[in-house]
């Protein structure tokens, strides 16, 4: 992600802290709870042995919770769990194993006593350790998304995906550095068809814009929004012809809850040419957004906490023609539309122009086109899962995945 080292620190700290307090206090309150049914009546003093016991652990545990977001832990669920297991066994261990032997009455160390310390990961400590597993990989990896900026703090685990069917006229839509070729209107009716299934098969539930029948472009209606958490940001289309697209995906967006924002003229801005990675949204200066437009932009997000960067586009028709970004971060894009590669922290080529674009699905799932067969093996082979979508009808006007609908998560 594009992410200051400064944000990765605070926000592995505050996780750190935040998560082993929580399990810390849930201790406190599971012996207190638990000395309920006893002879002996709680008292401020089990609360005291309780909270001595468990100090050390907790200290290790704020340290290790806080290297593994140093070494980006956090970025995927699955390696936040992983962190939470070795957590939540080394610092009940280490915590215990400390105490036994310090001061005056402590312990030798040997074998016996370190078999001993093992052996309360089955009894006192046990709880512990379950708590530290559970809590990182789930609120703890929230909240480090929220505080490093890879997460607005409206953002919920709802994946809802905005869609358009194609309008009769798809054939007449507009292109620009593409010469025009017949599209088969039946066959893009089924090609959308199996990009909708896609999206739903892979748990996103997808929701149908008001169709726009004389509209042949309304199909692409990633162009008309772009969506920040809870706000909305209505675009206004740099092609004359589509700007009568957006009244129907604002309505769409407000049955969703969300805040709608806008971009007023003279500025000019369309979603294909807007690429979020993390708190940074890349966006397109081209045929289709004006540098007004880009300024409207970040007016509008900076409050969010998003630092807009423009980037040059003279070679594709948006920025999202041109380049994508992977879950971890990684812009891919096809090197003869890119403009100038370097603007980005992390680059990667693919040897396909329609490669270039992918839409995340989840950490571990992308969706690509299946004419880019080279591109999807090379984004395979770094270890994602990869969903095929036929839509070389939507291809021959200057369609991606992307373009096809707007996710909501």
């Amino acid at each position: 992600m594009t992410i200051s080292w400064g944000r990765r620190l605070i926000a592995s700290l505050v996780v750190a802290f935040v998560v082993a307090i929580v399990a810390h206090a849930a201790m406190i309150v599971a012996f207190y709870i638990g000395s309920l049914g006893t002879s002996t009546a709680p008292s401020g003093s089990l609360i005291v042995a309780v909270s001595n016991y468990f100090s050390l652990t907790s200290v290790f545990s704020f340290v290790l919770l806080f290297i593994a977001g140093v070494v980006g832990a956090f970025d995927r669920w699955w390696t936040a769990l992983i962190a939470g297991v070795i957590a939540g066994v080394l610092a009940p261990v280490v915590g215990t194993l400390v105490t036994a032997t310090s001061g005056a009455n402590g312990s030798p160390f040997s074998g016996e006593l370190i078999g001993a310390v093992f052996g309360t990961l089955l009894g006192l400590n046990l709880l512990y350790a379950l708590a530290i597993a559970v809590l990182t990989p789930t609120f703890g990896r929230w909240l480090f998304r929220i505080v490093e900026g890879t997460r607005s703090r409206f953002e919920t685990d709802r994946k809802v995906a905005l869609v358009r069917i194609p309008a009769t006229n798809l054939s007449e839509g507009l292109i620009t550095h593409i010469e025009r070729e017949p599209v088969d209107a039946e066959l893009a009716d089924k090609q959308w068809d199996a990009y909708v299934a896609a999206l739903s098969e892979a748990g996103w539930q997808t929701v149908e814009v008001t169709s726009a029948d004389t509209l042949a472009d309304s199909v692409f209606v990633e162009d008309t929004a772009i969506v920040f958490g809870d706000v909305a940001v209505i675009s206004l289309p740099g092609a004359d012809e589509r700007r009568a697209e957006t009244p129907g995906t604002e309505a769409a967006l407000r049955a969703q809850g969300l805040r709608i924002e806008r971009i007023e003229a003279p500025g000019t801005l369309d979603g294909g040419d807007v690429l979020k990675v993390g708190s940074t949204v890349y966006v397109g200066r081209g045929g289709r957004t004006n540098a007004e437009g880009i300024r409207q932009l970040r007016a509008l997000v900076a409050p969010l906490g998003y630092t807009v960067v423009a980037v040059p586009v003279t070679k594709a028709l948006h920025l999202k023609t041109a380049v994508t970004a992977l879950p971890d971060g990684t812009v891919i894009g096809y090197e003869p539309l890119v403009d100038n590669v370097t603007v980005f922290d992390r680059f990667l080529p693919v040897p396909e122009a329609h490669g270039t674009a992918v839409v995340v699905l989840s950490d571990d799932t992308v969706l690509m086109s299946s004419s880019a067969p080279q591109s999807v093996a090379l984004v395979e082979d770094l270890g994602y899962r990869v969903v095929q979508v036929d839509i070389s009808e939507f291809e021959k006007l200057e369609g991606c995945v992307t373009c096809l609908s707007i996710r909501i998560r």
